[in-house]
């Protein structure tokens, strides 16, 4: 597996982060897909601004590969004594056995036909508990060394709950290969905030699509709009995924692996046609700078060029707008459970968050203030 290292350096004056690794073409030329990555010829490596956003954007573009990301350079370890006194021993690369280890267990998630996403993830918070565990001298599998591990890395470090679900269940797979039962050690679960997705409303919308006036990046964002797409979804859709005859979007292998129809707009349609017949794309429906896919990580910075153009301050993702076409659709009258197909959802509770979002019932109400 190709091996990079993230770290934070001092480059004309200003923080940078450093991407680190042996000469690697393919790696060299996966970097340059983004926008703000530059090669430094005194330092020799490749850089961009340091920024929490930055740290965001680079490894979530190097994740698209199977690749080790390195980043413990980047972490927080003051708040925790003990792992800045272990800091070399709790981040150097497992011993050759538990390499092996990871790698069978690396094939096993793949062979239950878990997401590339689900299983570098799971491998990699796997790869930190096990670093961990071999640091402080604890039993691999023990509620004592799991609680440990929760509170010095991920509680300590002010890691978001996301996060430590996220680790509580790539643990928790590992346990599953190794035959042993995590619900037996009774780890607790932290609660996740209930939060109201953002949602942009239909003017802003507008905006936003007359100020992206790259045909591309209009038709992507269109579409994500349109067909209230997941990001993953809308990258992986082929040209014979889009049925023009019959007005529908083909989602193969969506989230939970099922397949689901979306609608194709007839307003939006012809703007696909204009894209594919200046684009002509063959295989993927977006493609990218020498590569089969077009890259979540562009599209996220176009996005956030043209809000900002747009006058638009709102923190808005490109999940935004699933969440805009959901709740637009609900405050034109669509029934919840027609909504609940189009998105994809297993269950009518996740849909039902929409309603708590929409304006529509709302300003039907009569504020007693205005009888004052």
């Amino acid at each position: 597996m190709k091996k990079i290292k993230l770290s934070k350096i001092l480059h004309r004056g200003q923080d940078q982060i450093a991407v680190n690794f042996g000469y690697d073409d393919e790696i060299r030329k996966h970097l340059r897909l983004l926008d703000q990555i530059k090669w430094s010829q005194t330092q020799k490596v490749f850089y961009l601004p340091y920024s929490t956003e930055n740290k965001r954007t680079i490894y979530n573009h190097l994740r698209q590969k199977d690749w080790f990301i390195d980043y413990s350079a980047l972490t927080d370890q003051d708040a925790d004594p003990t792992i800045a006194k272990n800091k070399k021993n709790t981040h150097k690369h497992v011993p050759p056995k538990f390499e092996d280890d990871l790698a069978r267990f690396r094939r096993w998630m793949q062979q239950k036909r878990l997401s590339d996403n689900t299983v570098n993830t799971y491998a990699e918070v796997t790869a930190f508990y096990i670093r961990y565990i071999l640091a402080k001298n604890l039993n691999m599998f023990s509620s004592k060394s799991i609680e440990r591990f929760n509170y010095d890395f991920i509680v300590r470090s002010k890691k978001s709950i996301s996060y430590q679900n996220q680790c509580i269940n790539g643990i928790k797979k590992y346990f599953e290969f190794h035959n042993k039962n995590l619900e037996d050690y009774d780890i607790q679960r932290p609660r996740k905030p209930k939060k109201l997705p953002l949602v942009l409303d239909f003017e802003e919308i507008k905006k936003l699509l007359q100020v992206t006036e790259n045909l591309k990046h209009k038709t992507f964002l269109s579409l994500m709009y349109s067909a209230g797409l997941r990001v993953g979804e809308a990258l992986a859709l082929k040209v014979v995924d889009i049925d023009f005859e019959r007005g529908l979007v083909h989602i193969k292998g969506g989230k939970g692996k099922k397949d689901r129809y979306s609608l194709l707009s007839k307003k939006f349609a012809m703007l696909l046609r204009d894209y594919m017949d200046a684009y002509k794309p063959q295989d993927y429906l977006f493609v990218g700078q020498g590569a089969p896919q077009y890259s979540a990580v562009s599209m996220r910075q176009v996005l956030k060029r043209n809000l900002r153009k747009a006058g638009i301050r709102k923190p808005a993702t490109l999940h935004t707008l699933r969440h805009s076409f959901a709740t637009h659709l609900l405050e034109n009258g669509t029934d919840l459970r027609y909504i609940q197909e189009l998105l994809g959802h297993n269950s009518p509770k996740t849909t039902m968050i929409y309603t708590h979002v929409s304006t529509g019932s709302l300003r039907r109400i009569k504020n007693p203030f205005d009888e004052l």
